[in-house]
């Protein structure tokens, strides 16, 4: 997640400068959601990193820090960032088209990969750690505000802050208008395309080497962590008003000082400290850093950063979900069928923002077994595998996509059921409903 600030605006006057509610609301309009249209796209892809021979080793973080400082001499077109348990991050450009955002990552992970192989180190996709206990790598005030914060709701915290892996799909927020592409539409299909992508890229079933019951544990894992951290606004309103409403009523991590510790008040929210004032009066810098700390599965911010997507297996694996998920957006057609696939869905969520309610558990939990899910599912990869074409996507995108349809939606399955069965066996029975604190 590329959830770290950029450098502080606290030089110039509108930094400092204390805000009003009405100010916000302008404010968080105008940066999350540039409108226009959809032309461009982009990745981050997660990683954990393991050791090459021993996976079930922890890398000590004596090791981790000599791989990232060799990285750190590679020339890449790439953001590559740590997160805080030590998982590797690569942040593409915003690319032109499909197969230049997938030939950027794909340079860059090769030389990232030369590297850390040099080391004894690989990467790994998967959603959640399997074998790991969660490991704080980076001490940094930042993180150790949230690691405050979120243990005050229970563990979940900490496995998604350092043992947690996605794939992470930019797109362009869309036109003003009404129609297919405009960013209503978008907005309203990537929370309902949503728990489709989490169930048919499924890939953590594992914690502590043991099942959880759950296909994606990852997804469930933001799930425990709560609606105002890691919640959607809902989506009956203006999307542009609806975030900034959940930007001001969102909780608020921490109050940033020049020196020494963070403070992380409990239960205080951006727009009481407007209110307020204390424990001094929230800037424009403190504004921007607020909404660095909010962890929906879609986030805006100028595009739509759709967040929900486990990290896949494979050195290629991620380009499958972020070539299915810019077809069903970028595509007219792709992204009509899209939208009457999911439609039906809409009523399992009782009205409830995601992911908290019914649908995006249940695809959680059960995946492509969900028999409403496998049917939109396979709508939406037979569209998306029309479309790429006409974006420019090339044979071997294609071949990869049609290779995930046939293998996993077609049969109802995704990679967290390779990786059961390869734990207790293909004839066992997934086990599911077992929850993670229990």
């Amino acid at each position: 997640m590329s959830d770290s600030p950029a450098a502080p605006a606290s030089g110039c006057a509108q930094g400092r400068t204390a805000l009003t509610e009405a100010e916000v609301e302008a404010l968080v309009s105008g940066i999350c959601f540039k409108t226009g249209p959809p032309r461009s796209v982009g990745v981050e892809v997660e990683w954990l990193v393991h050791e090459l021979r021993t996976p079930r080793v922890p890398v000590t973080p004596e090791r981790l820090e000599a791989a990232y400082a060799a990285l750190r001499t590679v020339p890449l077109r790439s953001a590559l960032t740590v997160e805080p348990g030590g998982q590797l991050e690569l942040s593409s450009p915003p690319a032109a088209s499909l197969m230049e955002c997938i030939g950027t990552v794909s340079a860059d992970l090769d030389a990232v990969r030369a590297v850390l192989a040099e080391g004894g180190l690989r990467l790994v996709g998967i959603g959640h750690d399997p074998w790991h206990t969660p490991r704080r790598f980076l001490r940094e005030r930042r993180y150790d505000a949230l690691e405050t914060c979120l243990d005050r709701g229970g563990p979940a915290g900490r496995h998604m802050m350092c043992a947690t892996a996605s794939v992470q799909v930019c797109l362009d927020a869309g036109h003003d208008e009404p129609g297919p592409l405009g960013h209503v539409r978008r907005w309203w299909l990537a929370h309902q395309l949503g728990p489709v992508l989490v169930a048919v890229f499924a890939n953590s079933p594992l914690l502590g080497r043991r099942p959880t019951g759950w296909l994606s544990t990852r997804q469930l894992l933001w799930t425990e962590i709560g609606p105002g951290r890691a919640g959607a606004p809902p989506l009956d309103g203006a999307p542009r008003t609806a975030w900034a409403r959940h930007v001001l009523d969102a909780p608020v991590m921490c109050v940033r000082h020049d020196s020494g510790p963070w403070e992380v008040p409990e239960a205080l929210t951006f727009r009481e400290w407007i209110r307020s004032g204390r424990p001094r009066p929230p800037t424009r810098d403190d504004l921007d850093y607020h909404m660095t700390t909010l962890f929906p599965p879609v986030r805006p911010r100028g595009h739509l950063e759709l967040r929900m997507i486990d990290a896949q297996p494979g050195d290629d694996g991620w380009i499958v979900p972020l070539a299915v998920t810019t077809a069903l957006f970028d595509d007219p057609q792709a992204a009509e069928t899209a939208y009457r696939a999911v439609k039906p869905l809409a009523e399992r969520t009782l009205a409830l923002p995601a992911p908290h309610n019914p649908l995006w558990t249940d695809a959680a939990r059960t995946g492509l077994a969900d028999p409403e899910l496998h049917e939109a599912a396979i709508a939406c990869f037979v569209a998306a595998l029309e479309a790429l074409p006409r974006l420019g996507a090339g044979a071997e995108v294609t071949d990869a996509v049609g290779a995930y349809l046939d293998r996993y939606v077609l049969k109802g399955r995704c990679p967290a059921d390779d990786l059961l069965d390869r734990l207790r066996g293909p004839d066992r029975r997934r086990a599911h409903g077992k929850d993670i604190r229990t």
